[in-house]
C-alpha cells in the first residue's frame, strides 16, 4: 500500500520516546491544510499514535486501537496484534486506507491493514511518503550526535519536509518516558 501525504517518525533514545508528524493535508496535487495534528496520545497518555493515509480511516483506527488498549490493560503489543487481526479479517475494515505508528514505554511498532505488526531493528521507525527521508536523517543524527529524542525527531522531520513534497515543516511532537536503554 503506497501512502502519501504525510510523514510520521518515532525516535526512542535514552529514557524517552518521541513521535513526530507533519501537519500537511494533501488533496490530489494540492496542499489544503498545513496544521493537522496526526500524532495523538491514547490510553491516558501512555501510548503515542500517529497516522499516514486517510484521516477519516485513521480516526476510526485510533478509536479501535484505544478500545483494544482498554481491553488489554494498555498493553500495546497485544492490542496491536488484536487490531491487526480484526483489520485484516473484517470486511469493512479491510478497506481502510491508513497505517499507524505507535509507541509506548516498551515498544515501537507499525500496524497495517495487511495484518502487519512490525517492530524496528533500530530505535527509529517511520511511515508515510517522507518516511525514508525522516528515517535516514534520524539514524544519522542518532549515530553522530548526543541529541535527545525530541530534537532528533524535529530535525529529521525538517529534513524530510525539505525533500518530500507531501510533508511540511509544521511539526507536532509528543514524548513519553521509555524504559528501554539505547542500543549501541
Amino acid at each position: 500500500m503506497e501512502l502519501r501525504s504525510t510523514t510520521i517518525l518515532a525516535v526512542r533514545r535514552g529514557d524517552t520516546v518521541t513521535l513526530a508528524g507533519d501537519g500537511q493535508v494533501t488533496l490530489g496535487n494540492m496542499s489544503i491544510k498545513h496544521g493537522a495534528q496526526k500524532v495523538r496520545a491514547l490510553a491516558e497518555g501512555k501510548v503515542l499514535v500517529g497516522f499516514a493515509g486517510s484521516a477519516a480511516d485513521a480516526l476510526n483506527l485510533f478509536e479501535k486501537l484505544e478500545a483494544k488498549l482498554n481491553e488489554y490493560n494498555h498493553e500495546l503489543m497485544r492490542a496491536a496484534v488484536e487490531l491487526a487481526k480484526e483489520w485484516r479479517m473484517d470486511k469493512y475494515m479491510r478497506n481502510l486506507e491508513a497505517m499507524l505508528l505507535c509507541a509506548d514505554k516498551h515498544v515501537t511498532l507499525t500496524i497495517s491493514g495487511t495484518g502487519d505488526v512490525i517492530t524496528p531493528d533500530r530505535h527509529v521507525m517511520s511511515i508515510g511518503s517522507g518516511s525514508g527521508f525522516a528515517l535516514s536523517a534520524a539514524i544519522a543524527l542518532i549515530e553522530n550526535t548526543d541529541l535527545a529524542s525530541e530534537e532528533i525527531a524535529r530535525r529529521a522531520m525538517n529534513i524530510a519536509a525539505n525533500l518530500c513534497i507531501y510533508t511540511n515543516n509544521h511539526i507536532i511532537t509528543k514524548s513519553i518516558p521509555s524504559i528501554h536503554a539505547e542500543q549501541t
